[in-house]
């Protein structure tokens, strides 16, 4: 199976164009996309541990200013139409997730081996409604869950005991709002190490103006959709495997690495943001597998791959501080060791 396009995500940008949506929350939309379709197919390989291409990316913009849930939707929707993705519940306890993920295992052909895996994408169009910050558990399970390690992952359920979750993989993309990440984030979700594991992507205005999309959207609007849903399965059914780095792409990430250490901004300087730090290094090398992937099946990522992820990801750090501004003013200290953790470069 031969793809339609030389880069999915590219492609993709250019079939939502036409949303009102700022442009990164549709490039983070095919990310989860992606990385829906890649599921627990592919790692990069440290030996002690693995690196997967799954992700927590929330959404982040004032109520009734964008269309957050619709922009998530429309990727989505693509995904749907690919066979053998699981997806779960938007409103879940940790209980059902545990359940839902032990439910979805399946035998993956790769490399003439048949390995399980439990994978689930979960799109929630308020996070609210899908986590409680509250029950640490579903926290911790969650905390848990994103580092997608290999091996049997058990949790007792009252439902239905114990549950043995084999390769656990979860990916989630969500919505919600300044005011309700105030509200709602408590201390211990810095500590527990949820916040430094999420992709907070804020917008508080629209790239364009559409008040009709029956006149904005292209034609050939179908065949496009159709395309990318045939590139999404080429994604799902070929590529497959340990992911590798190329010689120049490692020698770059070493540097890059050392520099995150010896030379990291004053914003990072806190011993708050250790977890932040180890974490920074995963998002990249995330997010680089995807990258690769939506060009090919090659399993190799190149130089150019670690750079590009690097910088979209300072590019998205700039705006974290809005995230978290409406926390108040007798809470500045908090909103400012949770910037600092996620290692925002811009003021508050």
């Amino acid at each position: 199976m031969s793809r339609k396009h030389p880069d999915f995500i590219k492609a993709y940008m250019e079939y939502s164009k036409y949303s009102e949506a700022p442009t990164r929350f549709h490039f983070w939309t095919a990310v989860s996309v992606v990385a829906g379709a890649l599921r627990r197919q592919v790692w990069i390989d440290q030996l002690h541990f693995q690196w997967t291409p799954n992700f927590y990316i929330v959404f982040v913009a004032p109520a009734g200013v964008i269309s957050k849930s619709t922009t998530a939707k429309i990727g989505m929707d693509l995904l749907k139409q690919v066979p053998g993705i699981s997806f779960g519940p938007n409103i879940i306890t940790w209980q059902s997730l545990v359940s839902s993920l032990a439910e979805s295992k399946v035998e993956v052909n790769i490399n003439n081996k048949f390995t399980p895996m439990s994978a689930l994408t979960i799109v929630s169009s308020e996070f609210g409604t899908f986590l409680n910050p509250q029950d640490r558990e579903m926290v911790d399970v969650l905390v848990d869950l994103w580092d997608g390690q290999i091996g049997v992952f058990e949790k007792r359920t009252k439902t239905s005991g114990e549950d043995s979750i084999v390769n656990p993989w979860i990916n989630i993309i969500a919505c919600t709002t300044p005011h309700w990440i105030a509200d709602n984030f408590p201390e211990y979700m810095i500590g527990g190490g949820f916040v430094s594991r999420t992709i907070f992507v804020y917008g508080d205005k629209k790239r364009h103006f559409c008040a009709y999309l029956d006149e904005a959207i292209p034609k050939g609007f179908k065949q496009r959709q159709a395309d990318l849903v045939h590139d999404l399965r080429d994604i799902a059914k070929n590529c497959k495997g340990e992911v590798k780095l190329s010689a120049e792409a490692k020698a770059w990430g070493t540097e890059w690495y050392e520099k995150l250490y010896t030379e990291r901004p004053p914003q990072l300087a806190s011993e708050r943001v250790a977890s932040y730090l180890a974490r920074r290094q995963t998002h990249m090398h995330k997010l680089a597998i995807v990258l690769s992937a939506a060009q090919s099946n090659s399993c190799i990522i190149e130089k150019e791959h670690l750079q590009a992820a690097d910088s979209i990801l300072q590019e998205n750090e700039q705006f974290l501080p809005k995230v978290f501004e409406k926390i108040g003013d007798d809470n500045v200290q908090k909103a400012n060791n949770i910037v600092n953790l996620l290692g925002a470069t811009g003021p508050l």
